[in-house]
């Protein structure tokens, strides 16, 4: 079991930030060869929150956090992303009820839309994600956004 915390920009310590940043840069730039900038401003933007998943000293998931109007209209979770040494533990299926959690603490009753890689689409289905786009390419990888509806 993974020990979370959900902090903004300026309570992540300087450990916590260059722990997240490296696993974003190793995962989205390196291991998914997209030479496309990682750090785009939206970090330390008011209202964004940084979830973290940790063993022992060791960041293993993590997971932004966007208040409606910074990625899309909704609510948005982002940057999704677990270690390589990490996978096949049930960290992944952890971290996104984990967000979804925190984004419901944060902004109750908020529809959530996300722009998902392709390939991951049926597991944002087993938590009630719809697909609400066609594949469209975004630093060279297929993506399709997916709300999760709170609107009865």
């Amino acid at each position: 079991m993974l020990n979370w915390c959900s902090l903004p920009f300026s309570q992540l310590n300087t450990h916590q930030l260059y722990e997240l940043l490296k696993l974003r840069t190793d995962v989205f730039v390196v291991e998914q060869n997209c030479p496309y900038p990682e750090l785009d401003d939206k970090d330390r933007i008011s209202g964004v929150y940084h979830l973290l998943g940790t063993t022992g000293d060791k960041l293993v998931a993590y997971a932004r956090l966007l208040p409606p109007g910074v990625s899309f209209p909704q609510v948005s979770i982002g940057r999704v992303v677990v270690a390589k040494q990490a996978r096949g533990a049930g960290y992944g299926q952890q971290l996104i009820g984990k967000a979804l959690d925190e984004c419901q603490r944060l902004w109750p009753e908020k529809d959530i839309q996300i722009g998902a890689q392709v390939y991951l689409e049926k597991v944002y289905q087993q938590f009630g994600f719809a697909r609400n786009s066609e594949n469209y390419l975004e630093d060279g990888i297929l993506h399709v956004d997916m709300m999760l509806s709170k609107v009865c």
